[in-house]
């Protein structure tokens, strides 16, 4: 059992599993992105399809993606090591417990729904 939430350890290691395979994805898809981010060139043969103004919006894109990426990856990492504390699976603002359907959600989540909506 969690030392706190009585979250069992099948819910507890299943919540890590899924962090953890969400790390993996966004390192995949950090590598996938990173051609994406490099600096603009224009190829002369590739003007009639692409112009500059294009490619300089695809790039600046392509760093708000991976701006997400690292928000949530910091997110992710966090909610990695709160797992070991007291504190997971507690809502930072009022203090009850976060439902374990939530925290499937997002293992992430530092609220609870209702301070959430709040």
């Amino acid at each position: 059992m969690h030392p706190v939430t009585g979250m069992n350890d099948t819910d507890l290691t299943s919540l890590r599993n899924a962090v953890k395979t969400r790390l993996a994805e966004l390192d995949a898809e950090d590598a996938r992105g990173t051609d994406a981010q490099a600096t603009v060139t224009l190829d002369q043969q590739m003007v009639g399809r692409l112009s500059r103004m294009d490619a300089l919006q695809s790039q600046a894109m392509a760093r708000a993606t991976q701006t997400r990426r690292d928000a949530e990856r910091a997110r992710l990492t966090d909610a990695l090591a709160r797992m070991d504390t007291e504190d997971f699976g507690y809502c930072e603002d009022c203090g009850e417990e976060i439902a374990l359907g939530r925290l499937k959600l997002d293992p992430a989540a530092r609220l609870c729904i209702e301070c959430q909506r709040g």
